[in-house]
């Protein structure tokens, strides 16, 4: 087995674990790519990503870039000549950039593709209710997440499972997936699956537009939801028409309210949907903090609908 160079691209913590790990092998790291530094709050100093920040601490060479499109970023990728690109949590590549390495760009993607393709991979996994996930380490290619694939890892989702625990969990398991998959391309020792495009479904981005809750749908689908938006970036809905966000739920099958009607009984602050209800865990209105249902209706008229 002969050791890669590599070119890492990502930004957020998710490709940390991967990166560490890279660092930690056989392979070298010629160059970490990621986004240009930002600032997290109005007066403070622009902050480098999570990639970049452990690039540093690791004595790596770093490359802010700002445009994949550009010719500058193109002619700085292609002077070092990479066997290959990995790419964890990054943006879209031009096929340009793609065809630099000498064997070819790879991905770890946090679903078991086909299944779902796109930029929030987890929280739609958790939102439609399934079972299990996983993580895929495929090669690249023009149309997003449709490469072929190399291996992938699976993992249960339990019924309280939110976004956060799937996130830290696959941040750890997919980047030992990646470890042994470059080991395998470094061998020659893997074969490539052909995703099947039939059995594809998408992952889009999550905007205030598709995460507010609908409590017209039955009490199981809502908490799904509302697991799969939590902690990031959370669903809400409306309260005497200020923004409510709720962060955990339960759902209650034995129990028939008209939906977005409140009802506080046996210390458990409900909220009725199409069919049974959800109890309100954990909410918060807009400027306040973060409070138990309970608190939520000892301190508020609970005769207001939820919409």
């Amino acid at each position: 087995m002969e050791p890669l160079n590599i070119v890492f691209m990502g930004s957020p913590d998710f490709a940390v674990p991967s990166l560490e790990k890279l660092h930690n092998s056989i392979h070298t790291i010629q160059a970490v790519v990621s986004n240009p530094d930002k600032r997290r709050g109005r007066r403070g100093k622009p902050e480098p990503t999570a990639v970049k920040k452990k690039a540093l601490e690791l004595n790596l060479p770093t490359i802010d870039v700002e445009d994949v499109k550009s010719t500058e970023f193109r002619d700085q990728l292609a002077a070092i000549k990479p066997d290959l690109l990995v790419v964890v949590a990054f943006r879209i590549l031009p096929q340009p950039i793609l065809e630099i390495p000498k064997i070819g760009s790879v991905n770890l993607h946090a679903s078991l593709l086909p299944k779902y393709r796109g930029a929030a991979p987890i929280h739609w996994a958790i939102i439609n209710g399934e079972e299990k996930t996983g993580c895929t380490v495929f090669f690249l290619n023009e149309k997003v997440d449709t490469g072929n694939i190399i291996d992938t890892v699976e993992t249960p989702i339990g019924p309280l499972d939110n976004t956060g625990d799937l996130y830290n969990r696959l941040k750890d398991t997919g980047s030992n997936l990646l470890i042994t998959c470059l080991d395998k391309i470094s061998a020659g020792n893997y074969s490539l699956k052909e995703q099947d495009d039939s059995k594809a479904t998408p992952a889009p981005k999550l905007f205030k537009e598709n995460t507010k809750i609908d409590f017209h749908q039955d009490a199981r689908t809502v908490h799904n939801f509302v697991r799969g938006l939590n902690p990031f970036p959370g669903a809400w809905c409306t309260y005497n028409s200020q923004k409510m966000n709720i962060y955990r739920t339960k759902p209650v099958k034995a129990v028939n309210i008209d939906p977005g009607i409140l009802q506080f009984s046996d210390k458990q602050l409900l909220a009725g949907c199409s069919k049974g209800a959800v109890e309100l865990l954990e909410v918060q209105l807009s400027g306040t903090k973060v409070m138990s249902g309970a608190d939520f209706a000892n301190g508020y008229d609970i005769n207001a609908r939820l919409r």
